[in-house]
């Protein structure tokens, strides 16, 4: 269960989120629990995990050790804050920001290189979905994003759908429509690294996640987690969606 927080929260923020959500899911065993802030509360969020089980991720990660890349953050500064994980290739940094299936390998190579875990984010956007090209689209950004990593490397990520066209459109994808999704990146998964590998990828739902929707989403079979985004903001809210 992941919270993406986007751009917002301050370090006294971050800060005063852990306190009200730590005791609220200290006891939660049941799944990871990892919190993704913006760069510059991330130590603020280790800090406040300290002594727990929640893991704290990045938004993003550079391909690069260390270099003249402006406005990006390497694996080494990560792991060195105390990081665990790395959001790739999220449907906003593709859409804003220029990322590709190309880029989106390269980060999550980086990720692992460094060993953090990479959250690999993959989705379609409204165009795409009505004229039936859903599953193409996933496909490919399988084979050019992830199908480059190695057996070994696959192991270690996790997964992300995000159906781009539901957010902010007042659109949203069913539980069932998010399982098909679900299960045709299985099937490219299964494809490329056999079936025990594909059946371990734990395969996350993102978009629209909140307290009301998370059990029917987490009834399906396909769905391993979800990637929270504005729902994640509020301390009892995604504590009430980590203990569905």
């Amino acid at each position: 269960m992941a919270g993406n927080w986007k751009m917002y929260k301050t370090p006294a923020e971050t800060k005063a989120f852990f306190e009200k959500f730590r005791p609220l899911v200290e006891k939660s065993e049941h799944c990871e629990v990892v919190i993704c802030p913006p760069f510059t509360s991330l130590a603020a969020a280790v800090e406040a995990a300290g002594g727990s089980r929640i893991g704290v991720g990045s938004q993003n990660i550079a391909w690069a050790r260390e270099g003249a890349f402006t406005g990006e953050i390497s694996g080494p500064m990560l792991k060195a804050v105390g990081a665990t994980h790395a959001i790739v290739g999220h449907s906003e940094r593709r859409q804003y920001f220029g990322e590709t299936d190309e880029t989106v390998l390269k980060r999550a190579q980086a990720a692992l290189e460094f060993g953090l875990t990479p959250i690999v984010c993959v989705g379609e956007r409204l165009e795409q979905r009505e004229s039936g090209g859903t599953e193409a689209v996933l496909v490919a950004q399988f084979q050019n994003g992830i199908a480059g990593l190695t057996p070994e490397q696959f192991a270690k990520i996790v997964i992300a759908y995000e159906p781009v066209w539901a957010i902010g459109t007042g659109k949203t994808a069913t539980p069932e429509i998010a399982a098909d999704a679900h299960r045709a990146i299985r099937a490219q998964a299964r494809a490329r690294y056999g079936a025990p590998a594909a059946d371990a990828t734990r395969i996350l739902y993102g978009v629209c996640v909140k307290p009301d929707n998370v059990k029917s989403l987490m009834a399906q079979p396909e769905i391993d987690g979800v990637l929270v985004g504005g729902a994640s903001l509020d301390a009892v809210g995604f504590a009430s969606i980590v203990n569905f």
